[in-house]
């Protein structure tokens, strides 16, 4: 299994794209493309579902409308968190807590 978080992954994910933006679907497919483990497990339910949590709850992912006539949503890294982990490295977190008083968009 990688080393990374659900929220590393997820943050990998948006930041190696060029408009820094992804669809769930997108996100799935950059983490299955890049670590093997998760293209070849068993239970590919049981970590999508984590990484949806993670997109739901964690105040570091923003969900964004698409353009009219598309389905479904785009993520992106909150401005204010862009600097969460430290210089580059996805194996520690700046920011640990979810703050009770933010909304998404």
């Amino acid at each position: 299994k990688p080393p990374y978080s659900y929220i590393a992954l997820i943050s990998m994910a948006i930041a190696n794209s060029p408009e820094r933006k992804l669809t769930l679907h997108e996100i799935y497919s950059f983490i299955t493309d890049r670590f093997p483990y998760y293209r070849d497990h068993p239970n590919s339910k049981g970590w999508r579902g984590s990484i949806r949590h993670n997109l739901a709850l964690n105040d570091c992912f923003m969900k964004l409308d698409r353009k009219p006539g598309m389905k479904g949503h785009q993520w992106a890294i909150d401005p204010e968190y862009e600097d969460m982990f430290d210089h580059g490295s996805f194996l520690r977190r700046r920011y640990r807590f979810k703050d009770g008083n933010k909304k998404k968009q």
